[in-house]
This record gives C-alpha cells, sequence and structure tokens, in this order.
C-alpha cells in the first residue's frame, strides 16, 4: 500500500506545470545601453607639441667704451622704451676730450684758412698750406672720434623691454665688451617646439594656431607660425617651428612650458566614434551596436583622434545603433535595451 502511494505523488508531481517551469532554464535579464545613431560629420585633425616659451627678443648689452658707470636709470623688472637711457659710463671725462678735440678742430681749421689767403698771396709756400690742410683734416677725424667715444658713453635700449638683470652698479668700472644689462621683450613671446617629419608637411608660416601654458591650465592663447625649419635637427629628426604669441599682459614668462595645437587638416564626411566606446578584446579595438534588439561586436580599423572623438575607417556606417554605454558589459548576441 505504501508503494503504491508513492507511486501516484510521484506521477503527480511529474505532471505539475509550474514545477516544470521552475527546471527550465531562463535567458539573462537585457543590458540596459546609451545607443548614438552614426551620422558623418567634418573631422578636425589636431596636432598637439609640447615646447618652450622665450622672449621674442632678448638683449645683452655690453659696454662699447670701458670707463666708471656714472649713472644707471633702470631697476630689475622695470619696464623700459625703444631708446630709453639706461646708464652713463665715463661721460664726464668724454666730454672733456670733446671739447678739446672741438678746440682744436676750430683752430687747425682757422690756420689752414689764414694759410690759404696767405698762400694765394704768394707769402707762404704750398708746403706750409698742405701742413696746415693736413692738420685740420687730423682734427677733424679726432673730433669725430672724440664724439662717437662720448655717444658712446650714453646706453639706451634697443628694443622696448623688461629689464631682467643689471650686471653692474652705480660707481663701478666696467671694461669694454663687459655685460651691462639684460632686456627681454615679454610683450611677445616665441613657443619652440619640435615637428615629427611626418607632420611638418602640413605646417607652414602664417599658419594659426592655438596656445596652452602649463601653468595656466584654464586660459589659451591665439598664436601664428612665424617660422618651420627646412632642416631637419640631425640628432631628433623633427623641424623646429616658432609660435609667436601676443603676451601684451605679461602673463607667459620665458621659460614656461607650454603646448602648441596646430590644425593639420579637416575631413569631410568622416565616421566617427566616443574613444569612450571601443573596448579592447584580446589587443582587438571592437565597437558595438545594437541589432534587433542584440548586441553585434564590430572589429574596426581606426584613423584620426580628435579631442574625445576618433575616426573609424572600417567596421561601422552612417546609421548604424552604435552602443556608447554599457558596452563593457556585452558579448556577442546578447539582449540590450536602449535606455
Amino acid at each position: 500500500m505504501t508503494l503504491v502511494i508513492l507511486l501516484l505523488a510521484g506521477l503527480s508531481a511529474c505532471g505539475d506545470p509550474k514545477s516544470e517551469a521552475q527546471n527550465t532554464p531562463q535567458p539573462p535579464p537585457a543590458v540596459p545601453v546609451s545607443i548614438e545613431v552614426v551620422q558623418p560629420i567634418t573631422l578636425k585633425d589636431v596636432m598637439v607639441l609640447p615646447g618652450t616659451a622665450e622672449s621674442y627678443q632678448d638683449v645683452l648689452l655690453a659696454a662699447e667704451q670701458e670707463g666708471q658707470v656714472q649713472w644707471i636709470g633702470a631697476r630689475e623688472g622695470q619696464q623700459v622704451k625703444k631708446g630709453q637711457l639706461l646708464a652713463k659710463i665715463d661721460v664726464d671725462a668724454k666730454k672733456a676730450a670733446l671739447n678739446r678735440a672741438r678746440a682744436a678742430y676750430e683752430l687747425a681749421k682757422s690756420q689752414a684758412a689764414r694759410r690759404l689767403k696767405l698762400h694765394k698771396l704768394k707769402v707762404v709756400p704750398q708746403e706750409d698750406l698742405d701742413k696746415a690742410t693736413t692738420q685740420q683734416t687730423l682734427a677733424k677725424s679726432d673730433l669725430e672720434q672724440a664724439k662717437i667715444a662720448y655717444q658712446q658713453g650714453f646706453v639706451h635700449s634697443p628694443i622696448a623691454g623688461v629689464i631682467n638683470r643689471l650686471h653692474v652698479d652705480p660707481g663701478e668700472f666696467i671694461r669694454r665688451g663687459a655685460p651691462l644689462a639684460e632686456v627681454v621683450d615679454v610683450a611677445n613671446i616665441r613657443l619652440k617646439c619640435n615637428v615629427p617629419e611626418m607632420d611638418v608637411r602640413y605646417l607652414k608660416a602664417g599658419q594659426q594656431a592655438l596656445v596652452l601654458i602649463d601653468a595656466y591650465p584654464e586660459d589659451k592663447w591665439p598664436g601664428k607660425l612665424s617660422f618651420v625649419a627646412y632642416k631637419a635637427d640631425p640628432a631628433t629628426k623633427t623641424f623646429e617651428v616658432w609660435v609667436d604669441v601676443d603676451n601684451t599682459a605679461g602673463q607667459i614668462r620665458p621659460g614656461m612650458i607650454g603646448r602648441a595645437a596646430f590644425l593639420r587638416r579637416e575631413i569631410t564626411g568622416a565616421v566617427t566614434a566616443p574613444l569612450s566606446a571601443l573596448v579592447d578584446k584580446g589587443g582587438e579595438r571592437i565597437v558595438f551596436v545594437e541589432q534587433d534588439g542584440k548586441a553585434q561586436a564590430r572589429k574596426v580599423e581606426l584613423g584620426v583622434i580628435s579631442v574625445d572623438r576618433i575616426q573609424v575607417l572600417q567596421g561601422l556606417k552612417a546609421g548604424d545603433q552604435l552602443i556608447v554605454r554599457g558596452q563593457k558589459l556585452l558579448e556577442e548576441g546578447m539582449r540590450v535595451i536602449a535606455k
């Protein structure tokens, strides 16, 4: 009797639909994803290169004559204009020498004039006239030299800029050719960059660029290429380019590190994807597209990177439903639901 009851209970359990449903494997739930419809765009191929800021002009003034530094009219950090007087070197002594040379010339000039009158009157021979004329010529030459020496005692700035350093103080004796002051033009800054040989063909003088300085991460400066080297550096095989920047505000200082962004070209009708949409599967770059509610993996060939997007040369086409969020959780054929 007990055996019969157990058999009936077993048959009853085998015929229960609820029990059968519980034992059937359930498909995994659909993965929530975000989708972007692929559309061709104009892609800007931008190249960013590091560089170092330099002053547009950097002049080291040297003494043209030796002597005592009598006066200095500027200090470090002071703005100066082009032609502004910066220092006087032994000008009192040179002024006295100039006065003596001028007096000697006037005397020689008057003597030559008298000799000429007397020669016309047949009073003095030609030899005396020649000597007087020669003395006048020599005196004039001495006067010109004295003028030059006197003028060289006044040191003027050849450019507008800032006194970066003074090498002497008033009262010091300075030798000819010794450094006197360093003047830098900081109103204009030049960023020097090195361009790889494969990219130099895209650049030319006069081209616009955008300059970023690491010390001012929130600021950007418009710049212009002023020079593209025709010969590569033999050590680095790169070509030097100069980007000139208006620095009237004086924020950028020579020696600062920055970057310059150059537009190499514009690609029209480019198929692109966000960089974040790429997935690395075993060393291969793939993207996922949604098709009929399922994820389809596509191996892609990549091209130019522009900011946060990348050109897709093969593997993606206009109109595809590109999965841009949730793709890292997907495998081929998994069900997805767009949100």
